[in-house]
């Protein structure tokens, strides 16, 4: 757990109203991800179709994250991006349950990529902040983030057995309709911290720590862009396997729910291994599962491997939300966080566009490039580990935003 930085009062029910955010903003993904290029593909398009349709909204996202933190970083209350966020976001969720076209399907969900870009980073701003300022465990509040997008997966898995595809973009408009509740709930911290005192462990704006963090937060993104060609045309395979709507929803579900278990035991984990250490396992547990998803498993294999998930994301998301507690001053908080999404956003965006073509051309067997691109990002960490072994600023000392 971090140790308390502030003696401003803490808002009433912090963690709890971060939590509900984190489980509204999640809650989108949890039926986008899995069930929206089940819906593309109900609507005749083609695999290459399908990766321009779910690689553009990244494209616009990386544009829009970083600039939307720059502004938020500026802001009197940051939280007001949020409101912004949900309500564009929702207008466009709702455009989508009237067409049908590849044009006007590609447009609207661009721009709903770029509407909802600042929500998450700037949320992981509010949080990181009440954990550097009031000593917030950060896994015990992100993992509900994890529970929301669980129980939406299972929830739309089970819609779209019961009335097809076309329900997706009707669940994801009322799934925004909770972000937009979330963003009106959550904690309001005022304007960041001005000054930077000795100890902070905050990053400066030029040295070995800057290219440190920005080369490690490069590895990490390229690990975690690997998962483009599984969150575009995973359910696509499952169902050509014969998998139902509710088994393709359970399979979702538990890589999410063994995220859930690590970031529950986050603290623990955190205080034996080091941020680097956990994102160096992630890398090497990325390049070994993408390796055997190429196998075309039964379900109950299929729903073990799934479980690797909480090493090839939860392990990299955390350890880098670690290391920007530890070197990151509050005053930069959604900036930076805007920078990570930025990188995560552009290697995400590639990826899925590759995958697109990848797939169509050699399918399943695709994956093997993504195992490979896993490889150089779990490289590139390393690299960064040597050239930064420890935080700068604060003497090596780490702070557990657990």
């Amino acid at each position: 757990m971090a140790q308390p930085s502030s003696h401003l009062p803490v808002p009433a029910w912090f963690a709890l109203r971060c939590s509900l955010a984190y489980a509204a903003a999640l809650g989108v993904n949890g039926i986008l991800l899995p069930f929206f290029p089940v819906w593309l593909k109900s609507l005749a398009f083609s695999d290459v179709e399908i990766g321009v349709i779910l690689s553009l909204p990244i494209l616009l996202r990386i544009l829009a994250g970083p600039v939307f933190g720059f502004w938020a970083d500026r802001m009197a209350e940051r939280a007001r991006v949020l409101l912004l966020s949900a309500g564009l976001s929702i207008a466009t969720a709702l455009a989508l349950t009237k067409v049908e076209g590849f044009w006007p399907v590609l447009v609207l969900f661009a721009l709903q990529g770029a509407a909802f870009a600042p929500f998450t980073p700037v949320l992981e701003s509010i949080t990181v902040m009440g954990v550097r300022r009031w000593g917030f465990r950060y896994g015990s509040i992100r993992v509900w983030g994890s529970i929301g997008f669980v129980v939406t997966t299972l929830v739309a898995g089970e819609a779209v057995s019961r009335f097809s595809g076309s329900i997706v973009p009707v669940a994801a408009a009322l799934a925004f309709l909770f972000t937009l509740g979330a963003a009106l709930i959550v904690p309001r911290l005022g304007r960041a911290a001005k000054t930077v005192g000795a100890g902070s462990g905050a990053l400066m704006p030029s040295g070995s720590v800057t290219g440190g963090l920005l080369l490690l937060m490069i590895g990490c993104t390229l690990v975690q862009s690997t998962h483009g060609m599984y969150y575009g045309f995973s359910g696509i395979h499952w169902q050509t396997l014969g998998f139902s709507g509710s088994q393709i929803g359970l399979l979702w579900a538990a890589g999410v729910v063994a995220e859930i278990l690590f970031f529950f035991l986050a603290g623990h984990v955190a205080r034996r291994f080091s941020p680097i250490a956990l994102m160096l396992f992630g890398g090497v547990m990325a390049v070994i599962r993408w390796a055997l998803f190429v196998q075309p498993l039964d379900f109950l294999p299929a729903l073990l491997l799934q479980c690797s998930h909480a090493f090839t994301f939860a392990f990299l998301h955390f350890g880098m939300q670690q290391k920007i507690v530890e070197l990151v001053h509050e005053s930069r908080e959604s900036s930076v966080q805007g920078t990570y999404f930025f990188y995560s956003g552009l290697f995400l965006a590639i990826s899925t566009v590759l995958s697109g073509v990848l797939y169509r051309s050699f399918g399943q067997e695709s994956y093997y490039a993504m195992s490979l691109l896993a490889g150089i990002g779990l490289l590139i960490c390393w690299v960064a580990a040597r050239a930064q072994p420890q935080s700068a600023g604060s003497g090596g000392k780490t702070s557990d935003p657990s």
